[in-house]
């Protein structure tokens, strides 16, 4: 009986103490603010320290610095600061690192697949080795947030290195018939400087050619380390050349004669450009340009999951992604509650310097940049667009930060809904059936990727297969693997990159010239009679009875 009321005693002293604890955890819980993580700069400065802040062109497997060339700084996008300089390559510079690829070419070629696959295989593991470093030097030039960098851009890298390397040991069983195109230009975009890096030279590589590549004249400093991995990696010495410049470098680069594919990955207009100066040459080509994609939201889809997939879709990279999901078409009869939904989520993003751990989105890439999206969002409210944005107030001063912005009752004529506003711009429009969803969908000049939001996979399916769109996500959003391909059509670009099919952009079919002992007879016979009848003669008019 009595440690009967002793446990009775105890509980009944415990319970309002649990009370209280458990109270003081939910106030702590619901008012607490994140504290600074930031990630340490140190290492990445010290990199580039060991460079005496100046880059030069990366050719023929060393660096090359001119003292007369003119320079070109790389700015922080989060606070202003100077990172490095990196020369600017002249056009002459263009003709040696061409001619380096070029004699290069023949020799990688011959290397043989176990060679390449082992070289390919090697770039692989160094760059995982730097993982850190290169995560963090991609965040403080391109001003992404380090989590992007560290658990997205890096990892999917080097997986384009490891999946390149499998293909370029079966090189000769699985691309029979086919033979490296040689020397490679490539031209990269800011917005994944070091991933499209690899999305390209992987495959290249894989396939038996060397590459002069072109890094975005606002992030150069991660091509740069990567050139350095080149080198400890025993990358032989002309197969990877890297020069920075300005648009007469670049336009050098993409006509020179010796050039045999462009590779190119960037704005809309620039690859018309190339489109036309390289048509009537035998120099290949391949796009992936802009996007404007449909995110469309069905009266079936799980709400609270794709809240979460439109942060992903539109708010990843500060929506300065090709495919970002920039436009919601939601099905009108539970639009308000998701675009509710959407606001609450959009209050809890925080925006901040880009190597804090515990940020969503960062600074854009530059001031032009920033305004040209301001200009659309004001362009927007002019024509009665209503424009929702979170606080900004936390942000820190001279940053080139722009917030998340949820733009509703647009027009579907309006540039908010027809442009590439390549920022953190999400436009709604409503639709009632799926036929609607998927006219509006197509209702623009791009074709890169779409989105489809749904528990029924059959609607899912048939939307996915109705959008004009090179990529369909369903109940995801900016998902990539090396094993898949990727790339648009219409105004998006042309060509593929990743999975087998993005093999067949660095190859050509094979073509053997016979010496005559090696050709069958039967081949001679044949050739020797082309253009010759082979049907018996007609008989002459004097020989033909007359009629009766």
């Amino acid at each position: 009986m009595l440690s009967a009321n002793l446990s009775l005693t105890s509980k009944a002293i415990r319970a309002p103490l649990q009370r209280r604890l458990s109270q003081s955890i939910r106030d702590v819980f619901s008012t607490m603010t994140y504290g600074p993580a930031p990630e340490d700069s140190g290492p990445a400065k010290d990199y580039i320290d060991s460079h005496g802040g100046v880059f030069g062109a990366f050719v023929n497997g060393e660096w090359v610095k001119r003292d007369d060339a003119p320079t070109a700084p790389s700015i922080s996008p989060c606070d202003g600061s100077v990172l490095a300089h990196t020369m600017q390559a002249s056009t002459a510079d263009v003709d040696d690192a061409v001619a380096a690829a070029r004699a290069a070419s023949k020799k990688w070629r011959d290397a043989g697949c176990t060679t390449r696959a082992r070289h390919l295989y090697a770039v692989a593991r160094n760059l995982q080795k730097h993982s850190r470093l290169l995560a963090t030097l991609e965040s403080l030039d391109n001003g992404k947030p380090i989590r992007e960098t560290r658990d997205s851009d890096i990892p999917l890298a080097v997986r384009h290195f490891y999946h390149h390397a499998g293909w370029a040991q079966i090189f000769d069983k699985e691309m029979k018939g086919y033979e490296p195109l040689g020397v490679i230009a490539q031209i990269v975009p800011w917005n994944f400087p070091l991933l499209m890096l690899a999305w390209k030279i992987a495959p290249a590589l894989a396939m038996g050619n060397t590459v002069v590549l072109k890094p975005a004249p606002s992030t150069r400093l991660s091509a740069a380390l990567f050139a350095d991995i080149l080198n400890e990696s025993g990358m032989p010495k002309g197969v990877v050349n890297i020069l920075s410049g300005d648009n007469e470098m670049a336009q050098h680069l993409a006509e020179h004669p010796d050039v045999d594919k462009v590779a190119f990955t960037g704005s809309t207009d620039v690859g018309k450009l190339l489109q036309r100066t390289l048509a009537g040459t035998n120099t290949k080509l391949s796009l992936e340009l802009g996007g404007k994609s449909p995110v469309i939201v069905y009266d079936s889809a799980d709400l609270d999951s794709t809240v979460e997939g439109l942060v992903n879709a539109i708010w990843f990279n500060q929506g300065q992604v090709c495919c970002a999901g920039s436009r919601l078409l939601v099905q009108e009869n539970v639009a308000d509650k998701l675009v509710a939904k959407l606001k609450a989520r959009m209050q809890k993003l925080r925006v901040g310097p880009s190597l804090e751990k515990n940020i969503d989105m960062s600074a854009v890439i530059d001031e032009a940049q920033r305004q040209r999206i301001a200009s659309f969002v004001e362009a927007g409210e002019k024509e009665g667009a209503e424009v929702f944005q979170t606080d900004m107030r936390d942000c820190p001063e001279g940053g080139c930060y722009y917030p998340p912005t949820l733009i509703t009752n647009v027009q579907t004529t309006s540039s908010l809904v027809q442009e590439e506003i390549f920022g953190p711009v999400l436009v709604v429009q409503t639709f009632r059936t799926p036929n609607e969803a998927v006219k509006l969908a197509n209702n623009t000049r791009y074709g890169l990727s779409a989105g489809v939001w749904t528990e029924q996979l059959g609607l899912a399916l048939e939307t996915a297969l109705s959008v004009k769109a090179g990529v369909v996500w369903v109940n995801t959003h900016n998902q990539f693997d090396a094993a898949a391909g990727f790339g648009g059509y219409k105004e998006s670009g042309f060509g593929r990159e990743g999975g087998k099919e993005g093999l067949y952009e660095y190859v050509k079919k094979s073509w053997k010239r016979l010496g005559k002992e090696q050709v069958p007879q039967e081949v001679v016979d044949r050739s020797s009679s082309w253009g010759k009848s082979t049907s018996p003669p007609l008989p002459s008019p004097r020989s033909v009875p007359p009629p009766r």
